[in-house]
């Protein structure tokens, strides 16, 4: 991948992250990528193009950072992963996170966010595959609703206190799911 491309996705990351889905240009990219003029264009013609590889750079960065490998054989291990995903995805990851999320609500009919759905199903799988380790077959009926109390964390961190905390949270969150 050119250079020009990475620094155009980085920017448009970035700038998406910390002002919107509006601001997604394909002339605000050239400015805050340093770029000349027309070079974000030259890569992604349409806007349609520039969701599409905008989605795809974020699935692969995510890929790339090793998403959720870890096994985990108890529900300690589970919460400490789950922490440390949070504060990850809410601290240093925050411009890209809100990024994903504006991202899944500007590309909600359109074929350009499978590749962020895809995550999302490898991290469901891994969640599920987690707590049936952890708690037998029947625990994987928690799976959904220990994502969506993540999902809320992490929501409520990126727009409204970074800072929340979220252990002890977690550890209820994973206590019920055990218990589903």
């Amino acid at each position: 991948m050119s250079n020009t491309r990475i620094r155009a996705l980085e920017a448009a990351v970035t700038l998406i992250g910390t002002e919107g889905i509006r601001a997604l240009t394909h002339g605000r990219i050239d400015a805050a990528a340093s770029l000349p003029a027309g070079s974000t264009s030259n890569h992604f013609r349409t806007r349609a193009a520039l969701l599409a590889g905008v989605i795809q750079w974020i699935a692969e960065a995510e890929r790339a950072e090793g998403g959720f490998p870890v096994v985990v054989d108890t529900a300690e291990d589970l919460i400490a992963m789950l922490q440390r995903a949070l504060e990850l995805e809410s601290g240093p990851g925050a411009t890209r996170t809100r990024a994903r999320y504006a991202l899944f609500l500007e590309a909600l009919d359109h074929d350009a966010a499978a590749p962020l759905r895809q995550q999302r199903r490898i991290f469901e799988e891994w969640t599920r595959d987690a707590l049936v380790r952890i708690g037998g077959p029947d625990a994987a009926a928690g799976t959904r609703m220990l994502m969506a109390a993540c999902d809320g964390l992490l929501l409520h961190r990126v727009t409204v206190d970074p800072d929340a905390p979220t252990d002890d949270a977690i550890r209820r969150a994973v206590t019920a799911a055990l218990g589903a």
